[in-house]
Formats: structure tokens, sequence, C-alpha cells
């Protein structure tokens, strides 16, 4: 048997490589470019008390400092039409991903956000320091799809007037903006941490599809 395990060896040892390469070539590929090196936050910019990157993720604590406001930390770059997707995990309290917004200082920012909670807000898609729920959600949907304390996948497209929200694979929002003096059609991407009570949350593989 040991030529048989020898030559299954060496199959497994030329098939894998080229299985990696095959998947990092489909990846770059399929159009996405990452927001976040994983080492730094280079692109970015935020409270560095509230912010720091650990073993390829971007966390927010509010463990050490006490907010007066929401915080952000947000791309210096803008984007009009995309598709970004991320993942997160909140141990507790309210986060949130803001699109298509307008930075404003103190690490204060304005405009859409797709709702990270702890409560039934997860999924809502909301409009920070402005008209508040824009769309809201089915809570058994969320309630099935969302997971409490572990890795949740957010897929947010905005086309146009159109912005949708995808949760682990689950719609949660489908929203066409009726209001183009109020609703913004370019703005960069953030992350929040909430006012309140002490709170963290980790985001990872933050990448983003431009559209035309």
């Amino acid at each position: 048997m040991k030529p048989f395990r020898c030559f299954s060896s060496l199959v497994l040892g030329l098939v894998l490589p080229f299985s990696l390469i095959f998947s990092a070539r489909a990846s770059a590929n399929d159009g996405f470019v990452p927001l976040f090196d994983g080492k730094s936050l280079a692109g970015w910019s935020g409270d560095p008390d509230l912010w720091t990157v650990e073993d390829g993720m971007i966390v927010g604590s509010t463990e050490s400092k006490t907010l007066k406001h929401n915080s952000f930390l947000a791309t210096s770059k803008t984007y009009k039409n995309f598709v970004l997707r991320l993942k997160f995990k909140l141990r507790n309290g309210n986060s949130g991903v803001q699109i298509r917004s307008k930075q404003h200082p103190d690490y204060i920012v304005r405009g859409y956000q797709a709702d990270i909670a702890e409560n039934r807000y997860t999924g809502i898609l909301y409009e920070e320091g402005g008209r508040g729920i824009l769309a809201d959600v089915d809570q058994d949907k969320i309630a099935k799809a969302f997971k409490r304390h572990d890795w949740n996948e957010y897929v947010i497209t905005c086309d146009g007037p159109r912005i949708t929200q995808v949760l682990n694979g689950v719609t949660t929002v489908d929203y066409t903006e009726k209001d183009p003096q109020k609703g913004a059609n370019e703005g960069i991407i953030a992350l929040q941490l909430h006012v309140g009570p002490k709170m963290k949350v980790w985001f990872k593989d933050i990448e983003i599809r431009e559209l035309p």
C-alpha cells in the first residue's frame, strides 16, 4: 500500500496548489476589490481610541472611551453605484454600515445605513442624522437569518435609486429612493459605533465591486 499512498500524496500535492490558484483567480475575476488590507486602517479615518486592527479584522470598541455621539470609521474615497460585501460580528449594542454617506467633523457621518443591532433593528435601512427608518424588516425573517454573537454577511447593492440589503442570503430591504433631493447618490462608506452602553463589533472581508 505504500506506493499507492505516495501516489495519492503526489496527486494531492499537485492538485491543491492549482485549486488555490483557481480560487484566487475566480475571486479576482468577479470584480471585487478589498477596502481593507487586513493589516492597517489605510484608506480609512476614525477615532484611533475606538478602532483597531486585530488578526485581519477591524475592531470597534467603546470599552475605553465614553461616546458623546455616534462615531464612525469612514473611507476616504466616495462611491456611487456598487455592490459591497462584508462580514460582521456584534458582541452587543448597535452598529451599522453607512453607504453613500457624508463625513462631518469629529468623526460624525450622516446618510444611508444598513443597520446592525442586537435588537429588532438589524437589517433595516436607516438614514443616520436624517429621516430615520426608510425601510423596515420582517422580524420573523430576520430572526431566522441573523446569527447572534457569530459572523454574518451583508451584501449591499446601490444601483441608481435602488438599494438592496441581503443578510446571510436573505433579502431584508429592497428600497427605491423617491426623493432625490434627500437621498444621496454618492458618498463614503463607514462603520458605526453607537453612543450608549459599552459595545464591541468586528468587521472583516470588506470588498466592493463598482457598477457603471
